[in-house]
């Protein structure tokens, strides 16, 4: 992909991929350019996502970002806190973030998966005005679904191994309302 053609999906958004009783809504901070311009969730090659999912035991195998819409046959499905593709997540506003917070909360609404799990934790803090959370389990939740913050999967997020984020992502996992997500799930 060229430089033009990744600058040209600036701004673009990446549909959902998501369904009605989903055991995990995994939600990103934005779209990247790569994304947007392919129209895949966390297509970045250095991005963590895809291998993480499998390594904590989300998924049988390893699943290319254009396999994204086989998420929803073991009930776990993708969105964004910021819904606009940018190169960097620093070119997003608090303001952006906080709207991104009161849409993502409508959707969890609407769609009542058991878990969200936001993957970093700087998105929520600003999104959902809780300076003080951390990875893992939080206090609140919305309406039923509980809410768990991951580790960014970006490469960017040296202070992760993608073996020490697969421990996170796994005791998610392992949370009685998401071990149906898996046992359930249909054999790849």
């Amino acid at each position: 992909m060229t430089p033009d053609e990744l600058n040209a999906a600036r701004d673009r958004v990446v549909p959902d991929v998501v369904a009605g009783g989903l055991r995990v809504l995994f939600c990103g901070i934005n779209p990247g350019l790569l994304s947007a311009a392919t129209g895949h969730h966390f297509a970045r090659p250095g991005n963590r996502f895809w291998p993480v999912l499998h390594l904590s035991g989300f998924t049988p195998r390893r699943l290319a970002p254009a396999e994204q819409e086989e998420l929803l046959t073991y009930r776990l499905g993708i969105t964004n806190v910021v819904a606009r593709a940018t190169a960097r997540a620093d070119e997003l506003s608090a303001e952006e973030y906080r709207e991104g917070g009161r849409i993502l909360t409508a959707k969890v609404e609407h769609l009542r998966p058991q878990w969200l799990a936001v993957v970093g934790v700087t998105a929520y803090r600003i999104a959902f005005q809780e300076p003080k959370a951390k990875i893992g389990p939080q206090e609140r939740t919305i309406g039923a679904t509980r809410v768990w913050v991951l580790p960014n999967p970006s490469g960017l997020n040296a202070h992760w191994t993608a073996a020490t984020m697969a421990q996170e992502y796994a005791r998610l996992r392992a949370a009685p309302e998401a071990t149906e997500a898996v046992d359930r799930a249909p054999d790849a």
